[in-house]
């Protein structure tokens, strides 16, 4: 079982049930506007599900994935560069919003094609930041 938390302005506290009897604790994040809602969690942006013939599409081998910014944040610290091979959870980028670091990270295993960021630079919500293909 979940329980979901209001804790300030689009800003949620998940609390869910593990096996063995202990609970686990995440600060959800989201934003938009109705029709174009997006939550952030644990380093990944999460939108709604595309239509089937679309997702399939954006996942293709040889598909360029681009990663963008979850809100309005400053680049921190970027880790990665053109042509480096990343795996699935690797944080690629750091940025700062709501005086909180926000790790960006691969969402599969990947090669990095462009890095479009550089540290210190204010980005806006859906500004890509790394390509992946």
């Amino acid at each position: 079982m979940a329980r979901v938390i209001r804790i300030g302005p689009g800003t949620y506290r998940v609390a869910a049930d593990e096996a063995g009897g202990g609970q686990r604790h995440e600060i959800v994040y989201v934003a938009g506007t109705p029709g174009a809602t997006w939550a952030f969690s644990n380093g990944r942006v999460f939108r709604p599900a595309e239509p089937e013939h679309q997702a399939a599409r954006s996942h293709a081998p040889g598909a360029v994935q681009s990663l963008t910014a979850p809100m309005p944040a400053t680049v921190v610290k970027v880790l990665v560069t053109p042509g480096q091979a990343v795996k699935n959870g690797d944080t690629l980028v750091i940025v700062e919003a709501m005086k909180m670091e926000l790790p960006v990270r691969a969402p599969s295993d990947a090669v990095v094609r462009a890095v479009r960021c550089r540290e210190k630079e204010i980005v806006q919500p859906d500004q890509i930041l790394v390509e992946l293909e």
